[in-house]
């Protein structure tokens, strides 16, 4: 049985990619399940949703389990972790795509933050990445 190459070449990104770029996957992973569920919540497939929203979740609870609370700037992300969260599963629980909308919302400026933060420390220290490790642990 031949292997899809797509998966080889995004097995092969995962496991080469520095911290801060795995972080920026995850919130590209949180902003498509989002998106995803919000389809399903649209089209009455109650169960995709569901189930979509419990992996954005997993996303958000892994951001709030990494936050390195050493800096004043983690204690800002928890708050609006938990933030997300509470108002994730408050869209599971009434199905409502206007609340998932907002999470959404929210986790793509957190990553579009994330990622400006990674080019301006690619740009400043060429070749050290290792300032932008200011609010996750390194895994």
């Amino acid at each position: 049985m031949t292997s899809n190459p797509y998966t080889k070449i995004k097995s092969n990104s995962i496991m080469t990619a520095s911290p801060q770029e795995l972080t920026l996957m995850l919130y590209d992973g949180a902003i498509k399940f989002g998106n995803q569920a919000k389809v399903a919540m649209v089209e009455k497939d109650i169960e995709k949703s569901h189930n979509l929203i419990m992996r954005v979740l997993a996303i958000i609870e892994e951001f709030q389990i990494t936050l390195d609370k050493s800096y004043e700037v983690a204690v800002g992300l928890e708050l609006m972790y938990d933030y997300i969260s509470r108002r994730l599963m408050e869209a599971n629980a009434s199905k409502d795509p206007e609340i998932l909308e907002e999470a959404i919302g929210f986790i793509r400026d957190l990553r579009n933050t994330w990622k400006e933060a990674m080019q301006l420390t690619k740009q400043g220290n060429t070749g050290s990445e290792n300032s932008l490790n200011l609010t996750t642990k390194a895994q």
